[in-house]
């Protein structure tokens, strides 16, 4: 059995050998006839290449794909860091886009402050709004001027358009603008053209209530409501809004200014009418009384 065995291994070597020696001998031929420089040769060369390059289209294939898989491979991942790239632009520039859509309103706010038309006699300052603590409890803001910018308490408070509320509260820097849709704001207003005075009662709703008018024939929607000035609350002729009905047929307010979008508010100083606190001095003096004898 190891005699057979043997003669198959030998067998197979030889053949190896064998196969070996024609592999070199073709290529040292075929190196040979590379090498040669002259017309027979070159006519060798192009018969063996028409003959061997045109059958060898199955055996390129693999090597073929191979390469355009790793071509690519390469071009999706340059393709991949060009729209990384692309997209960290795009980010940046939302960023500024954003930044520049927040300047542009702000802007537009503080152009909107400048067409309000006050009296020249009342001077104002602006201030930006930083807390909104709307709620249904209480209506208020606050602003980032206070008692360092001279602020007064109850100062009255406008955005672009009109009325928004009055100081409430005064700190060093900061301040508290309560606002007319509040349950503890109640002001006296004047309803044009027909002079009407009422009071401005906030409720919490965006459409403050009018109470006591002194002639509701006299008033229908769309009338303007301004301050009156009485009681020295607020200056006069200060616009709040227009008259309006609700579902009940009572007469509301409509505000002008737009509470849900505050960002800068101008206070107006004004000095409010003192009150009178000794009024028997507004009498005169005390004359001295006459005798009645002779």
């Amino acid at each position: 059995m190891s005699n057979r065995d043997d003669v198959a291994l030998n067998f197979t070597r030889s053949i190896a050998r064998i196969g070996l020696f024609v592999f070199l001998f073709i290529s040292f031929s075929l190196f040979l006839l590379w090498r040669i420089d002259n017309p027979r040769a070159e006519n060798i060369r192009m018969k063996v290449i028409d003959q061997i390059v045109p059958n060898m289209d199955w055996a390129m294939a693999p090597v073929t794909k191979v390469t355009k898989m790793f071509q690519n491979i390469q071009n999706y991942e340059r393709l991949y860091s060009q729209n990384q790239e692309l997209r960290n632009e795009l980010q940046s520039m939302r960023s500024w886009r954003e930044a520049a859509l927040q300047l542009e309103q702000e802007n537009a706010r503080l152009l909107d402050l400048n067409k309000v038309k006050l009296n020249p006699k009342y001077n104002f300052i602006s201030g930006k709004v930083l807390i909104d603590s709307g709620s249904n409890f209480r209506q208020s803001a606050i602003i980032n001027l206070g008692n360092n910018d001279g602020i007064v308490e109850g100062w009255a408070t406008m955005d672009g358009l009109g009325l928004v509320g009055r100081i409430t509260g005064v700190g060093s820097e900061t301040s508290r603008v309560l606002f007319l849709t509040d349950t503890s704001s109640n002001i006296p207003v004047l309803i044009k053209p027909s002079n009407q005075r009422a009071i401005l009662s906030g409720d919490n709703s965006l459409e403050p209530a009018l109470l006591f008018i002194e002639n509701t024939q006299q008033i229908q929607p769309g009338d303007r409501v301004v301050t009156s000035g009485d009681g020295g609350v607020f200056p006069s002729d200060l616009l709040i809004g227009q008259v309006s009905l609700n579902n009940s047929n009572q007469f509301q307010t409509q505000l002008a200014a737009n509470l849900y979008n505050l960002s800068f508010l101008r206070v107006i100083r004004h000095s409010p009418t003192a009150p009178i606190k000794q009024p028997n001095r507004l009498i005169g003096p005390i004359l001295p009384k006459v005798s009645n004898d002779g």
